[in-house]
């Protein structure tokens, strides 16, 4: 952790040597969930409910999960881009190194102004939070922290299986975008207004019901007596990222080298 601590810390440096530009872009990621949300306010206040959810129920749901993209989008830049260190030649020079390159990758590439998109996600849960009448626990809190984390660790893996077609396909592919930016568009709103074949297929396969939906009714007081299974989807969500990254490992035992 040490190194990546360091391409960090670099990666920061250099884009700070541009300030004006890094702030201009982080202001504008701060306005683009913005319209977004704007549309979710005006559906709500055109029709009240959908399906039993309220407005700042929904809210609460659509902070926690962009938040979480934007975390990811953040600090899993690196594999976002892969493909650029694949035509370039570059990943020829990560495998020389002694280190591991999930790290190397993984630190190739920050986006530091996602703090913008980062920042308008927290007004929005903290707003949602001060509207809703929630018993807190020390439980509740922990998983509200879990489901943050878990969306991190989906949002990074499903960057990851991009990355990795890469090694065959050479370019990334914009089919991965369905369940990147498609999935997180679907994921801002509770799970159970779709049709149950989406329901199934974003909580067992890419598991964003478990970060915004499951638990969500735990924190809700709308389990109906599951709430240790609610509460624990979180964590289970976050053991989608162990397949990705043994994935990502069988490709790199079979990338062939540029020769560069």
């Amino acid at each position: 952790m040490r190194l990546y601590y360091k391409y960090l810390l670099i990666l920061f440096k250099s884009q700070m040597q541009y300030r004006t530009s890094f702030w201009l872009l982080s202001i504008g990621q701060f306005f683009i969930p913005f319209a977004v949300f704007a549309g979710l306010y005006f559906l709500f206040e055109r029709f009240g409910q959908i399906k039993g959810w309220q407005f700042f129920e929904v809210a609460l749901c659509f902070a926690i999960i962009h938040m979480a993209f934007s975390l990811s989008e953040c600090f899993a830049r690196g594999y976002d881009m892969f493909s650029n260190l694949i035509i370039r030649g570059d990943f020829d020079r990560i495998l020389v190194r002694p280190r591991s390159t999930f790290v190397q990758v993984l630190g190739s590439k920050f986006e530091f102004t996602r703090a913008g998109r980062l920042l308008q996600s927290a007004i929005v849960l903290i707003w949602s939070l001060n509207n809703l009448s929630i018993d807190w626990t020390p439980i509740k809190g922990l998983t509200l922290v879990l489901m943050v984390a878990s969306g991190v660790f989906i949002f990074t893996g499903i960057y990851m299986l991009a990355a990795t077609m890469c090694f065959w396909t050479v370019q990334g592919l914009e089919v991965a975008n369905i369940f990147n930016d498609g999935g997180r568009e679907m994921a801002q709103y509770p799970l159970n207004i779709y049709q149950k074949w989406v329901t199934r297929f974003f909580t067992y396969v890419i598991p964003f019901g478990t970060v915004n939906y499951l638990p969500l009714l735990y924190i809700l007081g709308k389990s109906n007596g599951n709430d240790l299974l609610y509460m624990l989807t979180p964590v289970m969500g976050s053991l989608f990222f162990i397949p990705c990254l043994l994935i990502w490992q069988i490709g790199v035992r079979h990338y062939r080298s540029t020769g560069s």
